[in-house]
């Protein structure tokens, strides 16, 4: 294990020295000083989490740094000082904090300055950095007043110096070697750790110190071995993941699927390579030949004046290092030029994406922090792992439980319920090969679960590998039983952005199960899906993850009602819900009870009874891992199946409101709302809706938090009216003027202005992208900026676009100069450029006729679905009379609409109906003809899938 301590003069100009190093000594931590690195500049490394000390100044001077390995878990120490340090904690098998300092030579530093610094640093510690004192301790000719300050610290403190005389600073213009750059330690670090001084300036005047600790060993795994299927030989493994019935025939399900799993891991380790577990190295790709030659020349030049330190040998070096220096920069612009220049019209999605990411310098980081729990700090991974396991397992408890709701629980899961039965059930019979490829075919690739067994695999199977799959698949369904494994999942924790690390309970569980049960859970919850929607089970104002359904379909409500009410000239108030872990606290048997009432019989219930039986999960921290812990309720994270059962379980907390109160779902986004002429007839009525709501969610395990609860008055009435007081749990509900409902912002007059200085706010920082790829002489082309501004920009401004294009002329406009600069990046044409020309050149409407575009086509796609609760909305005749009366008014969606069929003369068109649901466990009698089933989307051009089809 090592640590290295680098005076860098300048992070960004080194990055490509700093990438050499960090590939020579795999440090697990770098110390750096005079960093430069301003407030609003952005630094990465990849694999590592930096942690700097930045300048305010406009002149970058001075600053440090920390980069410490995203696999080490480690967290920020917060230091109460003026002096130019940073410290973090890390777990190295043990707590070690590691501080960077540097001291600027003129700047006058008190003793007490040092000790109140070392005072704020956990033992044992380390001290990387600069601060410019000589003393004849760590090899210096001479001491100076600096130098007699760190004498002083050591003395005082009891600290070791790890320095041996070596030099560390070449001072250029006096042509001299100076040992400036000090590493400190507590006493008990010092057996163990080792100091060595790099003999490379890597182009500063520093040269690197590298401390190494002998209690470590820098070749462990950091994180899982994962397949390389780019560099695999399908055929051959295709040919050796032979699965037989026999081998499904013969054995018990637990037998069979242990036996489906071996064959296929077997064929996957001889046929595809294993990616090591080791960090990756930093990647140069824009270093070649000449970079090596000249680089190779600096170095020569080097060694010869260190051995000989003449000004000729000075001259040579400072003249190839220039040369270095200048190669190096030519080859970085013309390989950034290269590769910009790739992004063309032929090249997919999938690699576009890549390309785009890397140019922009995304590196997604999920860096181990530290955690602080009941008190204490947790560090290391197994403990982290272990802790934030049981934060988790916590949620779900059924301690969290009120004492009322838990005596019904026990009282209701007394009552055995019998899904047994005679009846010869379509939705219980066997599942067929057409349904298994069909649900194999939306896959996407994702991580593997326990078995280590991913889609790309399934995929790559023989027709008759995949018909025994599907044999296992039917026993388990006929024999109404359940495998042990599917019943475990690991859990990655990623920090919640914006979140404090240190807190368990701020990481998102990313659930990682088998995918061969992932399949069969997709097989399963089109059945349930279908058996809901065809006998309208599920409520018509939940909008979630149903087919033909999207968000927009409760902004319009939303949207509708208050446009109404403003004609009508009266109050609407909404109260928009938050529900306190509903995933992990939803009621298991309370599910199992409503699939019972929904007269749900056979294999169908039972198969979802075995699923939420006895869920047990790990959390891998890095290479560690937690001890099993149960989940005692809930639905289980990232499950497909999980997003049914928990709409099947709030359902019926829509059916709970008065009948002047309207409510509306998204999954678990609530919202409900009243109009009247009186703020208390409002306040009544919400009341009384609030009051059922908790009724209902006492007897059924959900708990709404009033907290996080808010409403909006929506009211555009002169004079003053009081703000409705609606409570909870004793607690009030706030009132604001604005409120983010699915992505969309309402402000109480619903003007929308908010929500378009939002979106321009947010577009004009996904300009950047366009700005960096866009160079006229060697960016990306025109064809394929476009693709990346319609799926940048262009997607942010549509989304919602139905809904806020309500607002007035005057407030949409603001979005305008964000269109008008993309298309300018993209068609490389000049600023002075009309407008009108740029939407010709690219082919591209304006925002407004857009905005028309995809109105309509939502508009048309109620219209054509006869099950959408918005489907044949028609206004009141006194409606309508009174919007022709007051045309200031903002119409409503539809009445925009009717008005826009009519202007394009399509009010008299048929508009074709939806077909009906087809059951999935019934063939298609259709046939056709697929000549794209042979090309992957991801990999494959546009241009290729737009030829096929004119080919037929």
């Amino acid at each position: 294990m090592a640590f290295v301590s680098w005076n860098c003069h300048g992070f960004r100009n080194k990055s490509s020295e700093l990438k050499d190093i960090i590939n020579s000594y795999k440090p697990a931590c770098i110390a750096l000083q005079e960093t430069y690195i301003r407030d609003n500049d952005t630094v990465k490394i990849r694999d590592y989490s930096i942690f700097n000390n930045t300048s305010s100044s406009t002149r970058a001077s001075g600053g440090v740094a920390l980069a410490v390995a995203n696999d080490i878990p480690s967290s920020c120490l917060h230091l109460n000082t003026n002096l130019q340090a940073f410290a973090v904690r890390m777990h190295i098998k043990s707590l070690i904090t590691i501080c960077s300092l540097y001291l600027p030579p003129h700047q006058t530093v008190h003793q007490t300055e040092l000790d109140n610094l070392i005072s704020q640093l956990p033992s044992p510690f380390l001290i990387l950095g600069d601060p410019n004192g000589h003393s004849p301790l760590w090899g210096g000719t001479e001491t100076n007043s600096r130098g007699r300050q760190i004498e002083q610290l050591l003395a005082d403190h009891n600290i070791c110096l790890l320095n041996n005389n070596e030099k560390t600073h070449f001072h250029l213009p006096t042509q001299t070697f100076h040992s400036i750059d000090l590493a400190l330690c507590t006493p008990a670090l010092l057996p163990f750790l080792n100091l060595t001084v790099d003999d490379n300036l890597h182009n500063s005047d520093h040269f690197p110190l590298i401390i190494t600790d002998s209690r470590h060993n820098s070749a462990n795994h950091y994180y899982s071995p994962k397949y390389v299927y780019n560099a695999a030989d399908w055929q051959k493994f295709s040919s050796l993941a032979d699965i037989t019935s026999a081998i499904i025939d013969n054995r018990t399900v637990d037998e069979a699927l242990e036996n489906i799993i071996s064959i296929i891991k077997t064929a996957a380790d001889a046929s595809i390579p294993l990616a090591k577990g080791t960090r990756r190295r930093q990647y140069k790709p824009w270093w070649n030949d000449l970079c090596q030659q000249a680089y190779k020349a600096q170095q020569k030049a080097w060694n010869t004046f260190r051995r000989y330190p003449t000004t000729a040998n000075l001259i040579k070096f400072k003249k190839s290092k220039a040369d270095s220096r200048r190669i190096q920069r030519q080859s970085q612009r013309l390989s950034w030029q290269k590769y910009i220049s790739t992004i063309t019209s032929l090249t997919s999605s999938k690699e576009l994406w890549q390309k785009v990411k890397k140019a922009c310098g995304n590196v997604p980081s999920h860096s181990i922090s530290t955690l602080t729990h009941n008190d204490q700090t947790i560090s290391s991974p197994k403990e982290i792992a272990d802790t934030i396991a049981s934060s988790l397992a916590e949620i779900s408890s059924s301690r969290n439980y009120p004492d009322h709701f838990l005596a019904h629980k026990l009282k209701e899961e007394k009552t055995k319920l019998n899904f047994n039965t005679q009846s010869d059930l379509p939705y219980n019979n066997s599942f067929t090969l057409l349904e298994f490829q069909s649900c194999l075919s939306t896959v996407h690739n994702s991580a593997p679960g326990p078995d280590n067994i991913g889609y790309t695999l399934i995929k790559h199977l023989t027709i008759e590998s995949q018909t025994n799959i599907l044999r296992l698949y039917n026993r388990i369904w006929q024999e109404q039983t359940f495998p042990t494994l599917w019943h475990q999942a690991i859990i990655i924790p990623i920090l919640k952005p914006g979140k404090d690390g240190t807190n368990p309970l701020n990481y998102r569980p990313i659930a990682l199960t088998c995918c061969l049960w992932k399949l069969l859970e997709r097989l399963v919850n089109r059945r349930l899906v279908h058996y809901l929607e065809t006998n309208n089970i599920i409520h018509p104002h939940q909008s979630g993850f149903r087919k033909g359904r999207c968000t927009l379909d409760n902004l319009l409500s939303l949207e509708t009602d208050i446009r109404l009410a403003f004609l009508q000239k009266k109050h609407l108030v909404a109260i928009f819900f938050d529900i306190e872990k509903a995933y992990d606290r939803t009621w298991r048997h309370g599910i199992l009870s409503d699939l019972y009432a929904f007269g749900l019989r056979g294999n169908l219930p039972i198969f979802i009874r075995n699923f939420l039986r006895l869920r047990k999960f790990r959390v891998r921290v890095g290479f560690e891992f937690s001890d099993s812990y149960i989940q005692e309720e809930g639905v289980p994270q990232g499950s497909v199946l999980s997003v049914s059962l928990f709409i099947i379980k709030i359902n019926n907390i829509l059916h709970q409101l008065p009948s002047f109160v309207k409510g509306h779902l998204y999954v678990d986004d609530l919202y409900i709302s009243c109009t009247g002429n009186h703020i208390s007839f409002i306040e009544q009525q919400l009341q009384t809706a609030v009051q059922k709501i908790k009724h209902w969610s006492d007897f059924n395990g959900f708990n709404f938090s009033a907290s996080k609860s808010s409403g909006v008055h929506f009211c555009r009435k002169r004079g003053l009216h009081l703000d409705p007081e609606i409570e909870m749990d004793g607690r009030i509900f706030q009132i604001e003027n604005q409120v983010r409902f699915l992505g969309i912002l309402f402000d109480r007059k619903l003007t929308f202005l908010s929500h378009v200085k939002y979106l321009r706010k947010r577009c004009e920082r996904a300009l950047n992208i366009l700005k960096v790829l866009s160079n006229t002489s060697w960016g990306a082309d025109r064809l394929s900026l476009q693709r990346i501004y319609r799926a940048t920009i262009l997607s942010t401004l549509d989304y919602g676009s139905a809904i806020y294009g309500s607002a007035r002329k005057s407030v949409l406009k603001k979005l305008d100069p964000i269109h008008h600069s993309a298309l300018r990046l993209c068609s490389g044409a000049f600023r002075t450029s009309p407008t009108s020309s740029l939407y010709v050149d690219c082919y591209e409407p304006l925002l407004e006729i857009r905005r028309q575009m995809l109105s309509l086509h939502y508009y048309l796609r109620i219209s054509s679905n006869t099950r959408h609760p918005c489907h044949g909305f028609q206004l009141r005749p006194f409606l309508h009379r009174l919007q022709q009366a007051r045309p200031s008014s903002v119409p409503t969606f539809f009445t925009r609409m009717h008005n826009l069929m009519k202007d394009f003369n399509l009010h008299e068109v048929p508009i074709s109906l939806q077909p009906s649901f087809l059951p999935p466990w019934k063939d298609s009698e259709f046939k056709y003809l697929n000549p794209f089933g042979s090309f992957d989307k991801s990999n494959t051009s546009d241009t290729i899938f737009q030829q096929l089809f004119a080919d037929h």
